[in-house]
């Protein structure tokens, strides 16, 4: 059983403190004050950027002291919005991508988070210029050598406890755990440490969608004061630092971001979400050794215990061969069995058709089978087929392209194990300061709003503990 987004994140306050209410600034004012964080960004030296849930409403994951908020819709005894896609299957935003280009521009320094839905590194901002307050959905760590996983599925715990895997380290091999904090959990001096030291350099924290009420988190942006720096605010509702910003701004946050990078002549970059997954083709001769009895397995990377989220079934067929029955494999784990003459040599065809979320409606894998394994490995730099993947797939707006990224043997039983890269999302932004218009794509045939192709990843669950604060 999986827990939602509203139940993971528990670090619950009284939503009374400041007016839900949302304020939109007019036209007029709000391009005067866009350009006016434009000329601030381009003067900046050390600019940090401090996210709250406002970021990633737009993702379809709903925010928590909005109008329609996970906290609002609680304190009035309504129900929580149905979930119409799963949070694992959550795209990145125009922030979020706009945040990742001036990143790799130099201009913006260092992230830091409250969210836990992982949607900054899985747009692409390093892993060590962003500090996950509350932890991350889809991380695990090692407590003994400190390695990081990140899952394509939401880990199954919360509150830093032992999930069922284990470190693939072959020198360590312990327990992992989960990374999103619960109830009386401190923040993390990983995450907190670097935070404090980059607000402390900031000559600019610009924060957007954060009601900057949740503690000690939302302090951090007060210490950039200390050394002369300034806040700036951007947000829908109003929140308790406003009176300690030099800027306050009551826009959307995709419409002043947008409008920024649109002064800035700077492009907002695609995303491109790639999901890896292993084929394992097992084989043992028959007793009377004629025959060749063979496994097909389709099984995530990340054990073979694990789900394969984004994909749904698999049908097999056998390329011009009428010999070979078809097969459909509608349940995890996707296994085949079958039996063969031992010099038959056949093409298998796998249709990996993908879960609701995915842009590609399939992925397709031809695989010649001739039963002798090789005993060469081939282990590519998987950071090189990723950029080959993306520039074809934003090239081409095509979903559904795949690489071998690792093969190698294994002598007992005799087996060969295929790790194939695969693009199951390519979303493009278009940025118009006025009109912001998002395009999607399945099989590049079809273009939908971002609002249809990423669900609210909400549980209609709710917690029976008190509500608390964190501590540090």
């Amino acid at each position: 059983m999986s827990l939602g987004y509203a139940e993971k994140l528990s670090f619950i306050e009284d939503v009374g403190k400041v007016g839900m209410t949302e304020h939109f600034d007019p036209p007029h004012v709000l391009e005067e004050k866009i350009e006016r964080l434009t000329m601030m960004i381009q003067k900046s030296k050390h600019l940090v950027v401090f996210t709250g849930a406002g970021i990633s409403t737009s993702c379809g994951i709903p925010d928590f002291r909005g109008p329609k908020g996970i906290w609002t819709l609680q304190r009035e005894g309504k129900a929580l919005p149905e979930a119409s896609l799963p949070f694992h299957r959550a795209v990145p935003s125009m922030t979020h991508m706009a945040l990742v280009e001036l990143e790799k521009a130099g201009i913006l320094k260092f992230i830091i988070s409250q969210n836990i839905d992982g949607l900054h590194l899985r747009s692409g901002i390093p892993r060590e210029k962003l500090a996950e307050l509350h932890g991350n959905s889809f991380m695990e760590t090692c407590p003994s050598c400190g390695a990081e996983y990140l899952r394509d599925f939401e880990v199954e715990t919360i509150g830093l406890k032992d999930t069922s895997r284990r470190c693939s380290d072959a020198n360590c091999g312990a327990k992992l755990r989960d990374t999103v904090l619960d109830w009386e959990d401190a923040l993390p001096p990983k995450e907190m440490n670097p935070a404090e030291r980059h607000c402390k350099m900031a000559d600019i924290v610009l924060c957007l969608g954060t009601s900057l009420q949740i503690t000690p988190a939302c302090n951090l942006p007060l210490k950039a004061l200390r050394g002369g720096g300034k806040i700036v605010i951007v947000n829908l509702q109003k929140t308790p630092k406003d009176k300690k910003a030099s800027l306050v701004i009551h826009g959307r946050v995709d419409k002043v971001i947008s409008g920024v990078m649109e002064i800035l002549k700077m492009q907002i970059p695609p995303f491109v979400r790639i999901d890896l997954f292993q084929i394992i083709l097992s084989q043992a001769l028959s007793l009377d050794k004629k025959f060749v009895n063979w496994t097909l397995r389709i099984l995530s990377v990340h054990g073979q215990k694990a789900t394969l989220p984004f994909i749904k079934s698999v049908e097999v067929s056998f390329l011009d061969n009428q010999d070979f029955k078809s097969a459909t494999l509608e349940s995890q784990p996707f296994l085949l069995k079958r039996r063969t003459v031992k010099e038959k040599s056949f093409e298998l065809v796998l249709r990996l058709n993908c879960s609701e979320g995915c842009g590609s409606s399939h992925v397709e894998v031809n695989i010649p089978v001739d039963f002798k394994v090789s005993a060469d490995s081939l282990n590519l730099d998987k950071e090189v087929v990723f950029r080959r993947l993306r520039d074809e797939a934003v090239q081409d707006f095509f979903c559904g392209k795949n690489a071998v990224i690792e093969r190698k043997s294994i002598p007992f039983p005799k087996s060969e194990v295929t790790v194939y890269a695969t693009v199951t999302n390519v979303i493009r932004y278009t940025q118009e300061l006025k009109t912001l218009a998002i395009d999607s794509l399945s099989n590049g045939d079809m273009k939908r709003q971002l609002a249809s192709v990423n669900g609210s990843a909400i549980s209609r669950k709710r917690s029976r503990r008190p509500k608390r604060k964190s501590r540090y």
